[in-house]
């Protein structure tokens, strides 16, 4: 999967995140800013408590993980010839907690999101806090943002779904306009779309019904609603190429009765309603 770089503010510190094989890196390099350069990496990894988290982390995530090299790094931890470098410590052990990325922009030290909250513990736990909380109010506004794209996705996709003719409710569908509707011209533009889907014009339909309140479209079924919105941009996009009004009616009544005959009796139409 592709690396996506993200943004998030920590204590007027802007540090970097990555999306790498479903997981969230937070950039050591940018975390480090206000602390000092890259050595406080080196300096924190070098520790004894350091190399034992970040081994028991490879541990349970990384089944390629070597242990040897991992024993060899803790021997060696706290004498003071002990050197250990994110580079170093990936090569030695197929480490994939922490992974440098070259480049003018973005690049550095990345470490997990466990990994990077552990090391912004030793930074300072203030900083960890604040690190913490931007982190998640990133993480709360994708999860909003991406359950609106799949409930949209997901609703268009049972609306547009097609069922088989024999559950069409015949009272339902768009009877074919007459020739004389069809020549008629309408002052109101909207009663172009009510002719074409209702087969009246607002009037008509207030002059039917005297003891109802409102329009036709208050009293529409779900199908049909969903079928006005198609037809009122499909209208736009004619009304742009320059058809008649005569021509967009009837095109859009033979629109409407397609879409209808499709809807009528759509189990997930049932659903949402």
């Amino acid at each position: 999967m592709g690396k996506q770089n993200q943004i998030i503010e920590v204590k007027g510190s802007k540090i970097q995140l990555i999306s790498k094989n479903r997981q969230d890196y937070i950039s050591l390099t940018d975390m480090v800013k206000s602390f000092g350069d890259e050595a406080v990496i080196y300096n924190w990894m070098r520790n004894r408590n350091t190399i034992e988290f970040l081994g028991i982390w490879e541990q349970i995530n990384n089944p390629n993980f070597n242990p040897f090299e991992f024993d060899r790094f803790r021997r060696e931890s706290g004498l003071n010839r002990f050197t250990l470098s994110p580079k170093k410590w990936t090569q030695a052990t197929n480490a994939i907690g922490i992974f440098s990325k070259s480049g003018r922009y973005g690049g550095g030290t990345y470490a997990h999101k466990d990994i990077a909250f552990e090391f912004g513990s030793w930074l300072s736990p203030e900083f960890k806090l604040y690190l913490i909380t931007e982190f998640q109010k990133l993480k709360e506004e994708e999860n909003k943002t991406r359950h609106l794209q799949w409930d949209l996705q997901r609703t268009l996709a049972k609306i547009n779904y097609r069922i088989h003719t024999d559950a069409i409710k015949e009272n339902l569908i768009p009877a074919k306009i007459s020739k004389s509707k069809t020549n008629a011209i309408y002052a109101n533009e909207a009663d172009v779309l009510n002719v074409a889907l209702f087969g009246k014009t607002a009037k008509e339909w207030r002059k039917q019904n005297p003891d109802r309140t409102g329009n036709v479209r208050d009293y529409a079924a779900l199908e049909q609603l969903v079928v006005l919105t198609n037809l009122e941009c499909i209208n736009a996009m004619l009304i742009d190429k320059g058809a008649g009004q005569a021509e967009r009616l009837n095109t859009l009544n033979t629109i409407a009765i397609t879409q209808m005959t499709s809807l009528i009796g759509n189990k997930h139409i049932k659903k949402l309603k």
